[in-house]
């Protein structure tokens, strides 16, 4: 014997307890067809078992069926009667009992709760629960529900299945209605945890039952109003979906984009009753296609109506046929009189339609895995073993493990919890011409496969709300462009956000980037900031403008010395060369060329051999050039302190030791330099540091003390000469280079203590720049004040050039 609970009528009459007396039954109202239809398949299913010789041979299988109306208590009051049985057998009776009290196994409940509620009773009793149509994942608990079973995929799957689509088509802002029971409560919960890992954000999630009163449904018609997202996911049973197509067409709420469930998504009833096309373009899962051969036609083969039926099967006669019989007509009813032998040619109502098949093999399944079960305990073969004691735990434990495949070759078989595969074809609501809906097959889900596999779209067309081609959008914000970054609203979810312009020297290049790369130091963000570009490398080159001045600046010092050393060389016997020692005059000369020249090592890219060269070559030349000028200055002093009296200073300052001074004072510079070269030598160096969108390519000075003490030892000699100039500024001769040797180291000093801050304060190539015009300047000074003016003589006064106007014996003059 097998039960059966479905719900042949969808609803009830409320009644409100005084307990002042016993509650009066449950009073069922909305005949639902689907329930008979469920029924009638289950009929078919034990008729064809029953006539087949392979399975239970010589067992016969029977029945009870119970209405449920869809109401809990009224579900469990059933399964009750159902488990204690309700065929009395006397005790005295010496017979045995061959028809068992009680059912084998249960078939139904239609909807979750009513299954948790019944699974939860006869759970202790171990007696099968299958359901065809209750998907709430947490019936898949085997603690709370050890025998509860079923022929549909869990919504443990169905919710992660619709989570992969949202996101799947982009929608991260989305609303969400639910049916406010277990599979609604359930379902919606295991999506928002999915939609959430997603990334998707739900802007409401509001919940309602088809008995609610109308202002709740109200206030959720007036939250979809308000709302600015465009995409709804609806976890509804059918029964909640029509009521909410009923107010939404009230409202012509049209234009949103629907997502629906198994419960709804492949339902033509639905799809009837949405005559003002609000869930035109809908999208969701429905259970895969199936055909049962001889099904439909044992389904529409309604037998003649008998006097002797029954309340509930009278009423289901009328509906059907839209007439009553003469017992309960009315006299003031047009409807025409039932005679009970109606048939349904030309009748369309829910009942003759099929498009809910999978469900309907859903039960077959159900029936064949307890009819196998039951094969298998009683040890069939050619016959069964009619005297095995039928125990429920025993037959549970059996259902548990039967696999097998139907006559169409679905394959039936439950997992560790009770489930079957999850397997959904992906349902698109197109309208047709003739302003029906074709539930069009434009995809699967298989969650048997990996992740990144499961949704598999064909490349068909779909038709989205208002009958567009294009996939709508549903977001709370733009995606944040290329170049940006998303800093998410105070106070709201965190798919509302704001873009961002990366900040210089950062880039994005995705879009809705939650950071800004920093780009690599070499490397500067463009204009858009999408991508880093090369930083341009910054020095003193010898194209640019300032460079070539410089550079041509250099090379006019140089033909300048170059040509005072000629007309020293050609004038080299007259008074005014020999006068102040010709040979520190040349070696002086050849001192400023190098450092003119030297100038030159400080533009162009800096190298490893550039960079020690420059400041090296600048530190000696510029010795060996304040060495002569000291040594000519000595002389000048030498000379005058000699012609006293008693003195022989000449004789401890000769051209030999001229020559010492000058090669001892440069060796110390020499020495500083290895020093420095040996400890740690300049280098080139990338300055990244001064300029955001620029590399300073420059000569890092590697040790710092080398540096500045190869300047303040020029300073110091510097210092020395022009303090020996001084003293002898005054001494009297008619052409006295004291004179000049002190006002060229007045420029010479003043050119390099204003060097230090503008070098200091000078960036990039500036700074380089700063020292060139530093040593030009210093070097111009030394040769315009020391060598000019007696290439003014020479040239053009050449009767001064003598050795009585050297000697002071003509006019004196000053210069």
């Amino acid at each position: 014997m097998l039960g059966g609970i479905f719900s042949f009528h969808s609803s009830w009459k409320d009644r409100q307890n005084t307990y002042m007396h016993k509650p009066l039954p449950l009073q069922c109202t909305s005949l639902n067809f689907r329930g008979f239809q469920f029924a009638q398949a289950m009929l078919f299913a034990i008729e064809e078992i029953n006539n087949n010789t392979d399975l239970l041979p010589g067992i016969s299988l029977g029945y009870k069926i119970y209405d449920a109306c869809g109401s809990i208590a009224r579900g469990v009051r059933v399964a009750l009667a159902l488990a204690n049985g309700n065929g009395d057998t006397s005790v005295l009776s010496e017979a045995p009992c061959t028809r068992p009290a009680q059912v084998q196994a249960i078939m139904g409940e239609t909807s979750s709760s009513p299954c948790m509620a019944i699974a939860t009773v006869i759970g202790p009793f171990y007696i099968p629960l299958i359901s065809h149509f209750a998907t709430c994942a947490c019936l898949s608990d085997k603690v709370k529900y050890p025998s509860f079973l079923r022929t549909i995929p869990s919504d443990y799957y169905q919710s992660r299945a619709l989570a992969q689509l949202v996101k799947h088509f982009g929608w991260t802002w989305v609303g969400a209605i639910r049916t406010n029971d277990d599979y609604g409560n359930n379902g919606m919960a295991t999506f928002t945890e999915t939609a959430q890992q997603l990334g998707i954000c739900l802007e409401y999630s509001v919940s309602f039952f088809r008995t609610d009163p109308p202002d709740k449904i109200q206030r959720i018609i007036n939250i979809i109003k308000a709302s600015t997202s465009k995409v709804i996911v609806a976890f509804l049973s059918h029964m909640d979906m029509d009521v909410l197509i009923h107010e939404l067409s009230y409202h012509n709420l049209t234009g949103y984009q629907w997502v629906g469930t198994e419960g709804w998504i492949f339902d033509s009833q639905t799809a009837a009753m949405d005559r003002h096309h609000i869930l035109d373009g809908a999208i969701g899962l429905s259970i895969p296609k199936a055909q049962v051969s001889g099904m439909k036609e044992f389904m529409l083969d309604v037998k003649p109506l008998n006097t002797s039926s029954n309340e509930m099967f009278t009423e289901f006669w009328e509906t059907l046929f839209s007439c009553e019989f003469k017992q309960t007509k009315s006299s003031t009813d047009n409807q025409r009189e039932c005679t009970g032998n109606e048939d349904l040619t030309g009748v369309h109502n829910s009942f003759t339609d099929m498009s809910l098949m999978p469900i309907f093999n859903n039960v077959y399944k159900g029936v064949y895995a307890v009819a196998h079960a039951l094969h298998s305990v009683l040890g069939c073969n050619k016959t069964c073993d009619d005297k095995v004691q039928l125990d429920p735990l025993k037959i549970l434990q059996h259902i548990r493990k039967i696999q097998f495949k139907t006559k169409e070759g679905y394959e039936v078989y439950f997992n560790e919890n009770g489930d079957p595969a999850a397997k959904y074809e992906i349902i698109n609501w197109q309208p047709t011409e003739n302003g029906l809906v074709d539930f069009v097959t434009v995809g699967l889900h298989d969650a048997s496969l990996p992740a990144d596999k499961q949704l598999n779209l064909e490349n068909k067309s779909l038709i989205w709300a208002k009958n567009s081609y294009q996939v709508p959008l549903s977001v709370c914000s733009e995606k944040c462009p290329l170049g940006t970054r998303k800093v998410l609203q105070k106070g709201k979810p965190v798919c509302c956000y704001d873009c961002i312009r990366c900040a210089e020297g950062e880039f994005s290049n995705s879009t809705d980037s939650i950071t800004c790369v920093r780009c690599h130091p070499e490397f500067w963000s463009n204009e858009i900031r999408d991508a880093c570009v090369r930083k341009d490398a910054e020095f003193l080159s010898y194209e640019e403008i300032m460079g070539a001045l410089l550079t041509a600046a250099s090379l006019f010092g140089t033909c300048m010395t170059a040509a005072v050393a000629f007309i020293f060389f050609r004038y080299r016997k007259t008074p005014i060369v020999r006068a102040n020692n010709s040979e520190l005059s040349f070696l002086l000369l050849f001192s400023l060329t190098l450092c003119f020249l030297c100038s030159l090592t400080f533009i162009g890219q800096p190298s490893e051999w550039s960079c020690m060269l420059r400041h090296t070559a600048f530190g000696i030349t510029f010795v060996l050039c304040i060495s002569c000028v000291l040594g000519k200055t000595m002389v000048v002093l030498m000379a005058f302190r000699a012609t006293l009296p008693g003195s022989n200073m000449m004789k401890w300052f000769g051209p030999v030791q001229q020559r010492l001074s000058v090669l001892a004072f440069t060796l110390i510079q020499v020495v500083i330099c290895i020093l420095w070269l040996t400890i740690s030598p300049p280098f080139p160096f990338k300055n990244f540091k001064e300029f955001k969108d620029k590399i300073i390519l420059e000569c890092a000075l590697g040790s710092a003390v080398g540096f500045w003490s190869v300047i303040g030892y020029i300073g110091l000699l510097a210092m020395l000469c022009f303090f020996f100039a001084f003293l002898a500024r005054k001494l009297p001769d008619n052409f006295n280079e004291a004179k000049y040797i002190t006002f060229s180291m007045l420029i010479f000093c003043a050119v390099w203590i204003t060097f230090i801050p503008a070098y200091v304060s000078s960036p990039g190539k500036f700074s380089v720049a700063v020292e060139i015009f530093a040593i030009l300047a210093s070097s111009f000074g030394l040769l315009i004040c020391i060598f000019i003016p007696k290439c003014y003589i020479i040239l053009l006064k050449p009767e001064k050039n003598t050795k009585k106007n050297m000697m002071g014996k003509g006019a004196p003059k000053s210069f």
